[in-house]
């Protein structure tokens, strides 16, 4: 997250990194970000990511892979390891879509002496409802009862 800010990249966190923002205490092994996917912005992303060896999680050893702009124009979401953790690049979420869509739906918070954009506790539950995943839909209690206790 800290390369992301330091170099000035537009994104919100989403998923379990959200969740714990949140104060959810489940605990996840990466951070999910929605990225905006201008020139500008993709530009700022390989600036702050390429030097930490960004390579696909889970795609076999030695398989070529090239983190640049147009990689980024030619995908959408990218699932990645890296120096450090592993990190998904995603251009848009089910039931969110992409950056634009989702930043009316953030708040700022500070992590780790940081400010960055996070999804609201409404919207991420949405989103989490609309994945359909167990792992998701189990979370979605939790965050229902942080957000009530918040109001």
């Amino acid at each position: 997250m800290k390369a992301l800010v330091d170099a000035g990249v537009q994104f919100i966190i989403v998923g379990g990194a959200a969740a714990t923002a949140h104060g959810s205490a489940r605990l996840t092994q990466d951070l999910d970000v929605v990225y905006a996917r201008d020139r500008q912005n993709l530009d700022r992303v390989v600036a702050a990511m390429s030097s930490q060896h960004i390579y696909l999680r889970g795609a076999p050893p030695g398989l070529p892979f090239s983190f640049d702009r147009k990689t980024l124009e030619r995908g959408l979401n990218f699932t990645l390891t890296s120096d450090l953790g592993d990190i998904d690049l995603l251009g848009e979420i089910v039931g969110g879509g992409g950056y634009e869509s989702l930043i009316s739906h953030t708040v700022e918070l500070e992590l780790f002496g940081y400010r960055c954009r996070c999804l609201d506790l409404d919207t991420l539950i949405r989103v989490k409802r609309a994945s359909g995943r167990p792992k998701d839909l189990e979370a979605i209690a939790e965050l229902i009862s942080i957000r009530d206790a918040q109001r």
